[in-house]
């Protein structure tokens, strides 16, 4: 099935009588006032804690493609108001086996292991910019409930070429737009295998829904699946402008440094194209990625990894995002081409 990108008070009134209010009562009305207030400034405070200023609009230069539409809906109208429950381990491994059954090509078993956690599997089709050749399709594998109510996430499956690489959006709201990352790298670099989170990192009790931090989720436990297959990942975020002045973009190799000649790729194309990059296998750079869940698994296991952060700057501006992620699928094209990643 091809699927449409779409997706009184009871208070008696007498004017002759004089109301009093004692002072234990009015103080209590203002500090409720002030709680109220104090909430409604440091929520938005919270999710911005990544970002710069009030979030922009999705730009004027080029229109966004079907999947990076839907990706973009799915982060504004689902994660942003997900609730997280953490799996439990019996959860974690249905959805990991049945992403990996649906990876190795075994669809049906695929669908009948997804179904015991109530996901499902979508075929939807990209819509390309400009010219007339039908998108590429992938397999939407999300949960078939309310997504809102357990904030496991998707993972997409590109399905004209043999998976090979994952890319992976573990922050889709807390870092602004870096689901446009993830789908550009995905429609740039044929054969990827998109794994994005499905609440916000500080949705959960504590750091639960953080899952570029934990071990415990369905993220984590999709991302292990691909590891064991020997799929290289590149793993993105984003950064506040203040955060790392100077720079745009930090390339990292996490913990590892098995995908140092994509990084330098990487970095490399994006300098030619005016690009203020910090390599953290030459300096100094702050996040670096190297207590990165995802990250030290891939180290582990001899598995190149990508870690990258983005400005908001260039992440809120919809040509040079084009750019950057031009750059990244240029990088992540080579572990297709050479033998052993």
């Amino acid at each position: 099935m091809v699927s449409p990108w779409y997706f009184h008070c009871n208070m008696s009134h007498d004017p002759t009588k004089k109301v009093t209010v004692t002072t234990k009562v009015a103080k209590k009305a203002i500090f409720v006032v002030l709680l109220v207030a104090a909430v409604a400034v440091v929520v938005p405070v919270l999710d911005r804690s990544r970002t710069d200023g009030p979030l922009p609009g999705p730009g004027s230069t080029g229109a966004a493609t079907g999947l990076e539409r839907r990706l973009a809906s799915y982060a504004t109208d689902v994660v942003a108001d997900a609730r997280y429950r953490p799996p439990d381990r019996a959860e974690r491994e249905a959805l990991a086996e049945g992403v990996a059954l649906y990876v190795d090509g075994e669809h049906e078993r695929a669908a009948r292991r997804l179904a015991e956690v109530d996901f499902g599997v979508r075929i939807v089709r990209d819509t390309p910019r400009g010219g007339d050749a039908p998108g590429r399709r992938y397999a939407e594998i999300a949960d078939r409930t309310d997504e809102t109510r357990r904030g496991w996430g998707r993972v997409y499956v590109d399905l004209d070429t043999a998976p090979r690489y994952s890319v992976q959006v573990p922050h889709p709201v807390a870092d602004a737009y870096t689901d446009r990352l993830g789908a550009g790298v995905l429609r740039g670099a044929p054969g990827g295998v998109l794994v994005i989170a499905g609440a916000h990192r500080r949705a959960g009790e504590g750091n639960a829904a953080d899952v570029a931090h934990r071990r415990d989720t369905v993220f984590h436990a999709v991302t292990a699946e691909l590891v064991d297959r020997g799929f290289p990942g590149i793993q993105v975020h984003g950064y506040a402008d203040s955060s790392v002045p100077g720079r745009d973009v930090v390339v990292s190799t996490g913990a590892g440094d098995r995908a140092r000649p994509q990084a330098r790729t990487l970095a490399g194309a994006l300098d030619d194209d005016g690009f203020r990059v910090c390599r953290a296998w030459e300096e100094k750079c702050p996040l670096e990625g190297r207590n990165n869940t995802q990250g030290k698994l891939a180290a582990a296991e001899g598995v190149p990894f990508l870690h990258i952060e983005v400005s908001r700057a260039v992440r809120g501006d919809t040509a040079r995002t084009a750019r950057a992620v031009a750059a990244m699928a240029t990088a992540v094209r080579e572990w297709g081409a050479r033998t052993g990643n």
